[in-house]
């Protein structure tokens, strides 16, 4: 919807047609670059429906963007565009500031694919608003409760060991910690893409995840990055099995129900993989799990040898393997 916006920040009446200022969307975040594998990422939370519309923007091989305060959603494709062309982490935040009558009123950090980075918090941003960046990574907030938010997730990130999607969640947490946004939560994501393209966009973006209303948004992100990394590996075990590889396969579907207890979807498939495979024996009290959770299970099971999933020998071993019994 485009609207004419009047916003008093520190007493300047700023008005300005939503072209220039879309969304208050008063936030923290961090943008970061892996110094091991490469990979770019940016995670948000704010008190704001649906903030990683908005403010999280990535491109594999090309740089991370978070933009936010009165946001103009335009300097992430932007951003992105001018770091696609060659231009620095710094020279394209010069190009977006000096293109725009009302950075004053923007906070926007870039991380590009060197890992050079570059943050600038207008004037006018809402205190208590800052930032502060390391190798590799910024981290910025506007409108929080104390100064001490975003230092607080530099710490985080930098002490916090693993992959640079569950490092960019430790930030996030640190920021709550610490006292986070002062109206409250509501909305969180998490964009984490490759360091470089293969060619197909959808493999390209390793990890995007929102929760666009939640009373505990980065609680609950962090449970969907567990609930990702589980289905990650559950596509592992499907990728073992199709080369026959019938152990590995047995410790993917294992580490994916350790990650994610009571899927009742993660029990069915491995079951069904390991039918697939002969190990009927082995299937049949994964699926007494999976029938117990989710009665319908059994009716699946009957439709899948249409579609070549299942023999149809193996129906009525597996549709009438009796429910486990629940705890």
């Amino acid at each position: 919807m485009r609207t004419v916006r009047n916003a008093m920040l520190a007493g300047v009446l700023v008005t300005t047609t939503a072209t220039a200022m879309e969304r208050p969307v008063h936030t923290y975040s961090i943008v970061a670059r892996d110094s091991i594998t490469g990979d770019l990422g940016v995670a948000v939370q704010s008190h704001w429906f649906s903030v990683g519309s908005v403010v999280s923007w990535a491109e594999a091989g090309v740089g991370a963007v978070a933009t936010q305060s009165f946001v103009d959603a335009s300097y992430g494709p932007l951003a992105l565009e001018m770091l696609r062309a060659g231009k620095s982490a710094e020279e394209a935040l010069r190009g977006l500031v000096a293109a725009d009558a009302h950075a004053d009123v923007r906070q926007v950090a870039i991380v590009d694919a060197k890992g050079r980075v570059a943050t600038h918090t207008g004037t006018h941003c809402i205190a208590a608003a800052g930032h502060v960046s390391g190798s590799g990574w910024s981290a910025q907030a506007n409108l929080m409760d104390r100064d001490t938010v975003w230092r607080a997730m530099g710490r985080a990130f930098e002490s916090t060991t693993g992959e640079l999607p569950e490092r960019l969640v430790a930030a996030l947490a640190a920021a709550q910690a610490e006292g986070g946004d002062i109206r409250g939560q509501q909305s969180a994501a998490l964009l984490v893409v490759r360091a470089q393209p293969t060619g197909r966009a959808w493999e390209d973006r390793l990890v995007d995840l929102r929760v666009e209303d939640h009373s505990d948004p980065v609680g609950e992100l962090r449970r969907l990055l567990t609930l990702h990394r589980a289905y990650q590996q559950m596509n592992a075990g499907d990728l073992a099995l199709e080369r026959n590889d019938v152990a590995a396969a047995a410790r993917a579907y294992g580490a994916a129900e350790t990650l994610a207890p009571g899927n009742s979807e993660m029990l069915f498939w491995h079951a069904i993989a390991l039918a697939g495979a002969g190990r009927v024996d082995d299937a049949r009290p994964l699926l007494a799990r999976a029938y117990a959770l989710h009665p319908p299970w059994r009716r699946v099971v009957e439709r899948l040898p249409s579609s070549g999933l299942l023999d149809r020998k193996l129906v009525s071993r597996l549709r009438d393997v009796p429910a486990a019994r629940r705890p």
